[in-house]
């Protein structure tokens, strides 16, 4: 049975295109991709990533909350009017019923590992400045927004690897249809630290050369950080809507996706059923397309499957590289501004498809008419979630 769309009557995002909603429109508009040769941190991979700049300080009382996944909260609530988006919300429902739901893989990890880099070296303490719960705590960026937006309603963190962000859509409509809350900031923020970027490189993922989903010559991802909230209502205002989701565990490998693509098929035709939408109605697919072999060649499977051959397909992964946690968010927010615009990126850096993939890959952007998209985000040990957006009028 359909659900009731859920209106994003705000949105906003920062990535390695810029700050805020225009900065990475004209990107894709203009096809300027975020990457750079990893110049993160001591870092000496040889790879490129997708570093924000401008990250402040957070200052006043929530100065406890110092760290750079933090930091990069701070950055998106700043922008778009976002927040003050927020307040005229608060003031129509109160602070104790927006809810807040977040998506987390890092968290402020990166704080960690500079504590034990700067242990005492007779105690083997760490820093009595370190603070695990408002750095690398998966619930400190959901607590400090919380905080940082004066809201006092349910505040939850959700961490399932790459789709954190995007199934917090879905976790924020279940809480609303329960009556839990009245409205939802939705989001999600991931940093670069050292454990993904030597950890994905350990498991032989990452690419020394920007990403190239779905390409014959695709070697690897690119680790990339990013931050998105976007602000959901029930509401009989025209935009763009949340219309339905899809959520499914695959429970295949930690690491690998089911090489048939099962659990993602199932997301996306959960999405479609909760849409009350057949899949020649999509106009645009933002895939997972991470640009490894085995995500790429998994996702194409189920991509045709549920839609055919026709269907337009892109990767954003190679503009702002693999954003984890903030993934979802960031595709979903990024499918958004497609339907607001009526247009479809391509997929950056894919030159030539490789032959045994049949999905409809844009080699070139595409300017027409855009009023339904789905957005794919399928995490580590089958973590699946899809996302279905589209035009109220």
């Amino acid at each position: 049975m359909p659900i009731k769309p859920l209106l994003i009557s705000a949105y906003t995002l920062v990535n390695a295109l810029g700050q805020g909603k225009r900065a990475s429109l004209l990107a894709l508009q203009q096809e300027k991709g975020g990457l750079r040769p990893c110049d993160f941190e001591d870092v000496t991979l040889d790879t490129w990533i997708g570093r924000v700049e401008g990250l402040q300080p957070i200052t006043g009382e929530l100065v406890a909350f110092d760290c750079r996944n933090n930091r990069l909260a701070q950055l998106a609530l700043e922008q778009d009017d976002f927040s003050k988006a927020v307040a005229a919300a608060r003031e129509r429902y109160g602070a104790n019923r927006i809810g807040v739901f977040l998506g987390t893989s890092t968290s402020g990890i990166l704080e960690t590992e500079r504590a034990y880099q700067n242990t005492d070296p007779v105690t083997g303490d760490l820093p009595e400045s370190f603070q695990y719960r408002y750095s690398q705590s998966l619930f400190s960026v959901t607590d400090f927004t919380r905080r940082y937006l004066g809201l006092k309603g349910t505040a939850v963190t959700q961490s399932t690897a790459c789709s954190s962000s995007a199934k917090v859509f879905a976790t924020a409509y279940r809480y609303m249809q329960a009556g839990l809350c009245d409205a939802a900031v939705v989001g999600g923020v991931d940093s670069l630290c050292l454990t993904t970027l030597y950890g994905f490189n350990s498991l032989e993922l990452v690419s020394k050369s920007p990403c190239q989903p779905w390409d014959i010559n695709r070697s690897g991802m690119n680790i990339g950080e990013a931050a998105g909230f976007a602000l959901l209502e029930v509401s009989d205002d025209l935009g763009v809507a949340l219309l339905g989701y899809g959520e499914s565990g695959d429970a295949y490998h930690i690491s690998t996706p089911h090489p048939e693509g099962v659990g993602a098929v199932l997301a996306m035709q959960l999405a479609l059923e909760n849409g009350g939408i057949e899949a020649e109605e999509v106009d645009y697919i933002n895939l997972h397309g991470t640009g490894t072999r085995s995500n790429d060649a998994s996702e194409d499977k189920a991509v045709v499957q549920v839609f055919g051959t026709k269907t337009p397909c892109s990767s954003t992964k190679s503009w702002t590289g693999h954003t984890l946690g903030a993934a979802g968010i960031t595709e979903a927010l990024f499918a958004c501004l497609c339907i607001e615009h009526n247009f479809i990126p391509k997929s950056l850096n894919t030159n030539k498809v490789e032959p045994n993939l049949f999905a409809n890959i844009l080699l070139d952007k595409q300017t027409q008419p855009v009023n339904r998209v789905m957005s794919n985000s399928f995490g580590f040990g089958g973590s699946n979630c899809s996302l279905l957006f589209g035009q109220l009028i």
